[in-house]
């Protein structure tokens, strides 16, 4: 008699576990860390600080080829990067409940973004150096974590563009392919 009790009672608990598992909220990583060496190869941290808000840092290079035929030379720059977004992921919830991954914080989102262009670190005295310019505005964007931990992350907007010689609207897109790395 004594077992059969024993049994109920780890029969309630593995159900109370599994039930608590499939009840348990969807939230975003606590920390995540990606390298992205494609396209403009950079770092990224972002930081989970509620279950649907992170922040979203990056630090990367960007990289371009210039030509001038008056000249007949060409040159590549390379502008070192940073970026900032304030990030909500807003349908984790129904990615779960279709049985889509929401690992890796694999999800639609809006943001508010930030970016800064510093000056090129390579110049030639042919081209016009390029400037440092600083753009911030909304965003929409998705981010999908694959299998393998492969990245892609994709945002548009619009926003406003600042550098030395003037302000204007201007419209917000990055596209990068890189690698989760850690757990």
């Amino acid at each position: 008699m004594k077992k059969n009790y024993f049994l109920l009672f780890l029969f309630t608990i593995s159900f109370t576990a599994i039930q608590a598992q499939e009840d348990a909220p969807v939230s975003v990583a606590k920390h995540q860390f990606k390298i992205n060496p494609l396209l403009s190869p950079g770092f990224v941290y972002e930081y989970g600080f509620s279950a649907k808000n992170t922040l979203y840092s990056e630090a990367s290079l960007l990289i371009g080829y210039r030509s001038n035929s008056f000249y007949n030379e060409s040159s590549w720059y390379f502008v070192p990067r940073i970026t900032e977004q304030f990030r909500h992921y807003y349908n984790l919830e129904k990615r779960a409940q279709k049985g889509k991954r929401t690992a890796h914080n694999s999800g639609n989102y809006l943001a508010l973004y930030a970016n800064y262009d510093f000056e090129s670190i390579s110049t030639n005295k042919w081209f016009n150096e390029y400037v440092p310019a600083f753009s911030a505005g909304p965003i929409w964007g998705l981010q999908r974590t694959y299998k393998g931990k492969f990245n892609i992350d994709l945002n548009i907007g619009a926003g406003i563009l600042i550098d030395k010689c003037n302000t204007e609207f201007a419209p917000i897109a990055n596209f990068s392919l890189g690698w989760v790395i850690g757990k």
